[in-house]
């Protein structure tokens, strides 16, 4: 079951795009996140010098299992405010794409990049 793709958002300057701060990281630990309301992992990612290391609840559960998560890079927003999820405050949105039945696809560099390394 495929999933219809969704409109292309309204048209943005380079500006706004420069707002949202999107940064690759390596996940260095990935727990279990069992209180979720929907199946979730805990990751710590390091950002390297200067962001340093910040905490994501992902709901990858169904594409990812936890001991493969730890060493892959991933691609990350560092500048939204923190949000409570349950009893977990996330620090970063891990960004993915959705596969064809919906879940997540995590977005990872094809090389190794430098922690801290920001999209452009």
């Amino acid at each position: 079951m495929t999933a219809e793709p969704e409109p292309i958002a309204a048209e943005i300057t380079y500006d706004d795009f420069r707002k949202v701060d999107i940064r690759v990281g390596t996940i260095v630990s990935a727990e279990p996140y069992p209180e979720a309301r929907r199946p979730a992992y805990k990751l710590t990612v390091d950002f390297g010098p200067g962001i340093g290391l910040k905490r994501s609840s992902a709901q990858i559960t169904r594409r990812y299992a936890l001991d493969e998560l730890a060493g892959r890079q991933v691609a990350a927003v560092v500048n939204f405010p923190r949000k409570q999820i349950g009893k977990f405050m996330s620090e970063v949105l891990v960004l993915g794409f959705p596969d064809e039945q919906g879940e997540v696809v995590l977005i990872s560099p094809t090389l190794g990049i430098p922690n801290g390394g920001r999209l452009y």
